[in-house]
């Protein structure tokens, strides 16, 4: 811990600015989740085809693991002081829940119209978002199988409140360790899972709520350095560079164990990047008017996304075989473009509306009166700061409320 006048010194407490390229990189995991899927259904017959999906989108799983050190970083970056815990929770709740809700209602009746059989206690674990504490195979993917990573997220959102007064007391150093740490914990949990049964060493890397939590503080822990101005890490270009070439890497030569590692040091430092590049007003393609768009229904896309492929393939007969010839490609473009139909209008009638009626309205915040400290002048919520992360001006907005909230927003 450390003192008041040092946090003083250290943390300025900007306001969260707005950072639409996290909103256009959110489609961009979502688009390697949708790939690997692809690949993995076997939509794809002909082999050079599929050869192709699958070099592109092998790691595609990964975007989950981005997903998860994004919700860590820009719920850390985005908290205000005054919210209560039930008012986060709430907005949380408010965010998330309407979708599920609708796509677990949408494939109970998918499972009845192909007669599949349901577990009651599945169903309800699943409709709860507890199913990735269940261990048992099947269980953590019953329902609409994606949802599982809001399990995970739930799990998430319940500790944030209560862990964030000790991550914004916490020394930088502590913050570093935090940051050097959680990777080379990650790697530890493959030799770890050698203490799991066999048969759920699959749900404890993978799916296992605490185990995917370190992707979300690894997120957190650079958000709050970053809000202190003291995060040090390459820029837009540099990350993007380092990015790509750690997933080549990892495609073609690292094992699994390492690149989940090398990967979310990787997604760190394209996160860091790019939200420092929208604090500070620089260029980055990440955040123009379609891309942006795009991460706004990325979450409702990845929700519907498997559910729909799978329906469609088992009505066709073409499931377990896939499309022969061009018709394979020809079908995993029309797949993009019907989740994404159903994505805008999930996001449009349902996110949209539920979140303006569900969220508690953020509350404008007080003046506070004019100081100096340490090199940092602070004049009410509107900071000009040198603290190197760039002022509220400078990103080019104010933050954002209920349904429009999407620019500081995990998913």
């Amino acid at each position: 811990m450390t003192s008041a006048a040092a946090v003083a010194t250290t943390r300025p407490a900007p306001a969260p600015a707005r950072l639409p390229s996290l909103t256009g990189l959110r489609w961009i995991a979502a688009l390697l989740v949708f790939g690997f899927h692809a690949g993995t259904m076997r939509i794809i017959a002909e082999p050079d085809y599929k050869a192709v999906v699958d070099a592109l989108f092998t790691l595609g799983l990964s975007g989950v693991q981005f997903f998860f050190i994004l919700s860590g970083f820009v719920l850390v970056w985005s908290a205000r002081a005054g919210d209560s815990r039930r008012t986060f929770w709430r907005r949380r709740v408010a965010k998330i829940y309407p979708n599920h809700l609708v796509l677990w209602g949408a494939a109970l009746l998918v499972a009845w119209w192909f007669a599949d059989p349901v577990v009651p206690a599945a169903a309800l674990e699943n409709v709860l978002l507890l199913q990735a504490w269940d261990p048992r195979p099947g269980w953590f993917y019953s329902i609409n199988t994606v949802s599982w990573s809001l399990s995970c997220e739930f799990f998430f959102y319940l500790c944030l409140p209560l862990a964030l007064p000790l991550l914004r007391r916490a020394r930088p150093k502590l913050l570093w360790v935090l940051i050097v740490a959680l990777p080379l914990l990650i790697l530890a949990l493959w030799p770890a899972q050698q203490l799991v049964p066999e048969v759920s060493r699959w749900w404890f890397t993978q799916i296992f709520p605490p185990v995917r939590s370190l992707e979300f503080w690894l997120g957190a822990a650079a958000a709050e350095l970053m809000r202190r101005g003291l995060w040090r890490g390459p820029g837009l270009t540099a990350a993007s560079v380092i990015f790509l070439g750690t997933w080549v890497a990892a495609a073609e030569w690292i094992r699994a164990e390492l690149w989940t590692t090398l990967l979310a040091v990787a997604y760190l430092l394209v996160i860091t990047a790019a939200a420092d590049a929208d604090v500070r007003g620089k260029r980055s393609p990440w955040r123009s008017r379609p891309l942006v768009w795009l991460g706004e229904v990325s979450f409702a896309f990845y929700l519907v996304h498997v559910l729909v492929m799978t329906s469609v393939l088992r009505l066709s007969g073409d499931w377990g075989t896939g499309f022969e010839g061009w018709r394979g490609p020809a079908a995993v473009l029309g797949f993009l473009l019907v989740n994404l139909i159903l994505a805008g209008l999930l996001h449009r009638f349902v996110e949209t509306p539920m979140m303006r009626r569900l969220a508690p309205r953020r509350r404008a915040r007080p003046p506070i009166p004019e100081q100096r400290t340490a090199g940092t002048q602070v004049t009410g919520d509107e900071a000009h700061h040198t603290d190197g992360v760039g002022t509220r001006a400078e990103a080019g907005g104010a933050d954002q409320a209920g349904s429009r909230s999407s620019y500081v927003d995990s998913r």
